[in-house]
């Protein structure tokens, strides 16, 4: 059925309840434009929000409005669908009302505005969804508003009561400012060379006068930053227990506890080191030729964990040059994408993505991204963003960080942010008709895909050839892992930076380089850590309960499905159809693996009940 839209890019809606989403969803754009930029909603592009303390209540008020109406919408009047939607709409309002009267990031951690500003340019360079002289406008209209926002920004910065302006966040902020400076110039030169080839040459001249004004601002910014701000920022940004624990919920949209995940965390990371150990043993003669295969008595775990550093720093040493990280990749997706098509694992997207560097302003969070674009914008490209090792590395640090991202852990890198991981998953997500579902992305969902999928590509085969893949794989789970146990105990507890990098460095076998930029990371972040691996476990139950459900459907029983020795590993199922799943899974946008699970076990009782799959198995021969 082809969905009408509106002028604006929603979908026009057809009943009461699709009225008061898009309703909704109209509003809450307007009062978070870059969302909106981000999201495809085009009718706010040349604004900021509103950075006041009216605007701020201003937006809570709308929230609640919103809140209750679609509360009032009753069980029986909606339809199944519908219902998971409002709920998740529900859950979804009430986190943005948390982060806006709780948490407050604005006061206290300037990086959060140095984002703000930096998206709300960068969105409108990176993607053609309009004709320049449209997008140009829009641009032109946030640099002639930069001055008032980064002016606002500054008042606001005065800490909590119980939380003050953040040092690290801080300094970091300060380090990564030069990004939105970048990208300023950057609205310049494209506004320069559009003029050249004759579009929209009336644009130079403002936009030129606004890129100095914005300039201008931004070096007010960084001076306040560094003077009035300095002064009270005493603090850590970690958030203790409580405020953690209410933003993981929303985070995960799951009511698992930071104690639970910290406790299933550390039993997959002994189980994780017992299974590198062992595959250390079977590859040691690959890849250390010329010494024997040392002896490792029973219970020595500090030998045995030599035994695996040395594998990995000869698997290590097989790496690119700094030139050479984004040809590879690029060639490594052409090879997955062939892997994926020949097994016929899951349908491939059409939009066009590209693999650069990370945008300067964003370097500090990660080393690599997927930007997908937003639900409305459909057809854009996707960026599949790879931070490069920083210009001016002595030699030993640039060797770690090159060591740390060898070939082995690129080909499991462009699994997780490409095919068919974040960009496959993100493509398909796009596709889906509720705007609850693809609005609202939740991150559990998208990280537990991409570690899922990750195991899902290692059991089909993929780079079996390759003696290093399977270990470099399995670092690359047990660092899941550890990152959850790092959130959990950076914010909840007082991990110190020694206590941090021994868990990366000695128990799970990271470079150096990679553990410092972790431990920064989880001190300017909270709750995303934790969401790559709890997502996994939550994917791989749904898997294992389609696979139980599908082999008593068959008549073979529950117990026919194997219990998983870590993740995975589980091979064919009675009735279970593998793609059928994993497209299943995909196919309800984005939202917490709650939901994807209700939605998914729902229509398969439907299928069981109709004797689909068995119909299904018949014609197959089976």
């Amino acid at each position: 059925m082809t969905t009408t839209l509106r002028p604006d890019g929603l979908p026009a809606p057809s009943t009461a309840f699709e009225s008061a989403v898009v309703d909704f969803i109209v509003d809450l754009f307007e009062a978070y434009p870059t969302w909106g930029t981000s999201s495809g909603y085009h009718r706010v592009d040349g604004r900021w929000p509103d950075l006041t303390a009216a605007g701020r209540q201003s937006r809570l008020a709308m929230l609640r409005t919103h809140a209750s109406r679609l509360a009032a919408f009753s069980h029986e009047g909606l339809s199944a669908d519908e219902r998971v939607d409002r709920d998740i709409l529900l859950e979804e309002i009430e986190k943005v009302i948390f982060s806006e009267e709780v948490l407050r990031a604005e006061a206290w951690d300037p990086l959060e505005l140095v984002y703000l500003m930096a998206g709300g340019l960068f969105d409108l360079l990176s993607r053609e969804f309009a004709p320049w002289a449209e997008r140009g406008a829009s641009l032109l209209a946030r640099l002639e508003g930069l001055p008032l926002l980064s002016k606002l920004a500054l008042v606001g910065l005065t800490g909590l009561p119980d939380r003050p302006v953040g040092l690290l966040q801080l300094d970091t902020a300060l380090g990564q400012l030069a990004g939105v400076s970048e990208l300023v110039d950057d609205a310049l030169a494209e506004a320069r060379r559009r003029a050249e080839a004759g579009e929209a040459p009336e644009l130079v001249a403002p936009m030129a006068a606004a890129a100095a004004a914005a300039h201008a601002s931004l070096e007010d910014f960084r001076s306040g930053l560094d003077g009035d701000v300095r002064k009270r920022a005493a603090g850590e940004g970690r958030l203790g227990r409580e405020l953690f624990a209410r933003k993981l919920r929303f985070t995960l949209g799951s009511e698992l506890t930071p104690e639970e995940i910290r406790r299933r965390a550390w039993a997959d990371y002994h189980a994780v080191r017992a299974e590198m150990v062992r595959l250390a043993r079977e590859v040691w003669s690959a890849w250390i030729p010329d010494e024997p295969l040392p002896d490792v008595p029973e219970g020595d775990e500090a030998a045995a964990a030599a035994l695996v550093r040395r594998v990995l720093d000869a698997i290590g040493a097989k790496h690119q040059q700094p030139d050479g990280l984004l040809a590879f990749c690029e060639a490594e997706i052409e090879r997955i994408s062939g892997f994926v098509r020949e097994r016929g694992l899951l349908s491939l997207p059409e939009e066009p993505l590209s693999i650069t560097w990370t945008p300067v302003f964003l370097r500090a969070a990660a080393r690599a991204f997927l930007d997908s674009p937003g639900p409305l914008d459909r057809g854009q490209r996707s960026h599949f963003w790879i931070t490069p090792p920083d210009d001016g590395l002595p030699a030993d640090e640039l060797e770690s960080y090159l060591r740390e991202e060898n070939d082995a852990a690129l080909r499991t890198l462009s699994i997780h942010e490409g095919i068919p991981g974040h960009y496959l998953q993100l493509a398909a997500s796009n596709t889906c008709s509720s705007l609850a579902r693809t609005v609202f992305t939740n991150g559990m969902f998208a990280e537990g895909w991409a570690v899922y999928i990750t195991q899902v590509m290692y059991d089909a085969g993929y780079a079996a050839d390759d003696p290093g893949f399977a270990l470099q794989h399995w670092k690359l789970y047990l660092r899941a892992t550890v990152n959850t146990i790092l959130d959990v105990e950076t914010h909840t507890g007082e991990m110190t930076e020694d206590e941090a990098m021994a868990l990366m460095v000695e128990g799970a076998w990271q470079e150096r380089d990679e553990a410092r930029g972790k431990w920064l990371r989880a001190r300017i972040s909270s709750t995303q850590l934790s969401t790559y691996f709890v997502g996994s476990l939550e994917m791989w139950d749904l898997d294992l309960e389609v696979r139980r459900r599908l082999a008593q459907a068959a008549g073979a029983g529950a117990e026919a499905v194997p219990a998983m020795h870590i993740r995975g590993g589980l091979g064919d199922s009675p009735g279970f159809d593998q793609r059928a799943h994993l497209e299943r899974v995909i196919s309800y946008g984005t939202p917490p693996v709650k939901w994807c699970r209700a939605l998914v076990l729902r229509d398969l009782e439907g299928e069981i009940e109709a004797g689909i799959p068995a119909r299904a198995r018949a014609e197959a021969g089976t």
